[in-house]
């Protein structure tokens, strides 16, 4: 008997009940003290008095009907782009064309909020483009701010998902499929309506699902363009930060509010991919055809337009960094390198910038270690207690990052779990957002790896954590390390949880950025943003490297 139950109680049990542990004490007890403080009244007894609140007054609810709005129109653009650009860079010879993909590709990977920023300054009410338009045009254009800059900056920020998934999907259809319907007498335009897109619709749905969570639990973008047009975000962190009045259990209703509709958006991914994926399996793939004439002109015309468009705020952020600001934070023309003075050599601004990357490099650490161990046993170990895990660390990717900093707060505000404003809770809270990401792809990896060559090794004398650690991690490692550096990226430009947790000692980039922008110090912002954006372009550059690709697609 006691040998079994040592054998039972192996390497693999005890890291499973560990990071089960941990799972449950940092992101279901968060969650759970948010339900809690819900329905408490402030006198302690049970009441559903805050939902009652929400739901009775125009005021709150209709941020609601907002976002929907803004993410509904903004997904649909997104998608319509995402497809357009994926199937043309796929199926005609574009000068080019590798360039294109990584500059599509940088556009997704800053924050939304520094393109609100970056548009602000083209297209805000004192912007270059603005001050052009209103000195041509006898109409006096009022700025980008409301419905519409929220759209604007939401669709060109999300389409590249859409186009890295489509792109992927493209590249497993089989073109015979194509070359038949042509051969039938089909036009261009009913082989993509009646060929390719009902292929690559499975990916369509799951990719749009994706940008719509991504744009409905955003409130960077909107806090700083959308003005009259509040969104249901912003209402949440201005119930519970605000500067006028605050209400933690009414903010912790609209939580619970926007948790319930995420968790629906997520099973509807689930349910919409089981129901419509199927696999293709290119015998002959798509090939780039080259086109001549003026349909090759404004082809290149289309595509160039697009990226430069999407492009546009990264350059625009590097170009006025070198530009001097007089009062009101108003460009002066005249080139400087002060706003680089400020943030990398003064002595308070630039603990941002340590903080970023110190902060981003242990989160990573932990990201990749818990990451590959959860995969292995969601792939290898299979159980209730595995499958649970795997389960409750694709939470953290579901539920909006504002709302999982004030689960943190709540959480971990009081001994003696007295973590709050410390940078380990940064740190935690950095990698419990990133970890479903490399759970996700070291999954997929390890699914590529047969058994038997595990098997092997222990036939060879190797136990089972010999062969884990000598056979599995170091064929894993180059996938691994290529979704550690995208995990990396998108980790340093989180903001939706930072701005919640962090202190004055524990700022981060995106936070400087934020309150620079909001403090109207344009040049201290377009620095910061800048070095971001570099950290971005140089860590994409290392994944093309390690992972020995041309172009992202998933």
């Amino acid at each position: 008997m006691n040998g079994i139950k040592e054998k039972k109680l192996n390497i693999w049990s005890v890291s499973t009940f560990v990071i089960l542990a941990l799972a449950i004490l940092f992101i279901i007890y968060p969650l759970v003290l948010i339900l809690y403080k819900s329905v408490i009244s402030g006198s302690g007894n049970l009441s559903f008095a805050y939902f009652t609140k929400f739901f009775q007054k125009k005021y709150y609810w209709s941020t609601l009907i907002n976002s929907f709005k803004v993410t509904i129109v903004a997904t649909l653009i997104s998608t319509l782009l995402g497809l357009m650009m994926a199937y043309l860079l796929r199926s005609i010879v574009i000068i080019g064309n590798k360039y294109l993909n990584i500059m599509i590709v940088m556009s997704y990977l800053s924050p939304p909020f520094i393109g609100a920023y970056a548009w602000i300054q083209l297209l805000g009410r004192n912007g270059f483009i603005t001050r052009v338009i209103n000195n041509i045009l006898p109409v006096k254009f009022a700025g980008i701010y409301g419905f519409a800059g929220i759209v604007l900056v939401f669709s060109l920020q999300s389409f590249p998902l859409v186009y890295m998934y489509t792109s992927g999907a493209l590249k497993s259809l089989d073109n015979s499929l194509v070359e038949a319907s042509e051969s039938l007498g089909c036009n261009l335009w009913d082989r993509v309506r009646l060929i390719i897109v009902p292929l690559v619709t499975p990916t369509l749905l799951a990719s749009s699902l994706l940008v719509f969570m991504r744009v409905f639990s955003d409130f960077g973008t909107p806090m700083l363009i959308g003005e009259g047009y509040k969104t249901f975000p912003v209402m949440i962190y201005g119930q519970f930060m605000g500067e006028v009045s605050t209400d933690d259990h009414f903010a912790a209703a609209l939580c619970v509010i926007i948790i319930g509709i995420t968790l629906l958006l997520f099973f509807l991914q689930r349910f919409l991919s089981a129901k419509f994926t199927y696999s293709m399996t290119a015998l002959k793939p798509m090939e780039a055809t080259k086109i001549g004439g003026v349909k090759n002109i404004l082809v290149h015309l289309l595509v160039y337009g697009i990226v430069f468009v999407a492009i546009l705020p990264q350059l625009t952020v590097i170009t006025t960094s070198f530009l001097k600001t007089g009062s009101g934070g108003l460009y002066t023309g005249g080139f400087t390198l002060e706003n680089y003075y400020n943030t990398l050599l003064s002595k308070n601004n630039n603990s941002a910038i340590l903080n970023t990357y110190l902060f981003g490099f242990l989160a990573i650490v932990i990201v990749v270690v818990l990451g590959i161990i959860i995969a292995y046993l969601s792939a290898r170990k299979r159980s209730f207690f595995t499958s649970t895990l795997d389960t409750l660390t694709m939470l953290p990717y579901i539920i909006p990052g504002s709302v999982l900093g004030i689960a943190f707060l709540y959480g971990f505000n009081t001994k003696p779990l007295l973590l709050s404003g410390t940078a380990i809770l940064m740190i935690i809270s950095l990698s419990v957002r990133r970890m479903p990401y490399t759970i996700r792809s070291s999954t997929a990896i390890i699914g590529q790896i047969s058994p038997s060559v595990e098997e092997a090794a222990v036939s060879l004398g190797c136990n089972e954590l010999q062969s884990f650690l000598k056979i599995t991690v170091p064929m894993m490692l180059t996938g691994v390390l290529s979704g550690a550096i995208m995990s990396w990226v998108t980790l340093i430009s989180e903001l939706s949880s930072s701005i919640i947790l962090y202190t004055s000692k524990t700022q981060t980039l995106t936070v400087a950025i934020y309150a620079e922008v909001i403090r109207s110090s344009f040049g201290n912002a377009a620095a910061y943003s800048t070095i971001l954006t570099v950290t971005s372009i140089l860590s994409l550059l290392i994944f093309f490297k390690v992972s020995g690709k041309s172009d992202i697609s998933i």
